[in-house]
């Protein structure tokens, strides 16, 4: 029983020593890796905080970018949420311009909608915004979505010209 174990044993370090010959050094951590060469971040500095030693930096300056601002047409937003007041918001995130609304019934109509709007641009301009309308039995169609697209577009720019006036 005992050389059994021996016998295993003896295997096994055979194993790992054929292992271990079989590898390369181990790579080494290359410091301009971690650099961003193009793009928005190249304009300054690279700062990772702490972890690249650098004195006076905290661990939560790696989570916080300076250089964030909304994206997102401020009229648009605020005209889709009063156009489509009568719809239950579920999410809705002013950074990517996505509100997500659950079904609703508008004054006056029998048939429930959804709604999800995407505004991806800081123009007030029709190609800022994309409206995604559907009903409990598949989406509506074309001048159902243009007809709430086109309310949504003249209430930011009566928003627009209230805002100028002061």
């Amino acid at each position: 029983m005992m050389l059994f174990s021996v016998k295993r044993a003896v295997i096994a370090i055979a194993a790992l020593g054929m292992l271990a010959a079989c590898g390369e050094e181990p790579p080494k951590l290359d410091p301009e890796a971690m650099q961003v060469k193009s793009g928005r971040e190249a304009k300054g500095p690279a700062r990772v905080g702490v972890a690249a030693g650098q004195p006076g930096g905290s661990i939560f300056e790696m989570f916080q970018d300076k250089g964030a601002s909304v994206k997102v047409n401020r009229f648009l937003w605020t005209a889709s949420l009063q156009v489509l007041d009568f719809l239950p918001i579920q999410s809705a995130d002013p950074f990517t311009g996505v509100i997500s609304t659950g079904y609703g019934t508008p004054p006056g109509g029998g048939r429930a909608y959804r709604a999800t709007i995407l505004i991806s641009d800081p123009a007030l301009d029709a190609r800022s915004l994309n409206v995604s309308l559907s009903t409990q039995n598949g989406t509506v169609d074309a001048g159902t979505r243009r007809a709430v697209e086109d309310a949504i577009l003249a209430r930011a720019r009566q928003l627009r010209i209230q805002a100028g006036k002061y």
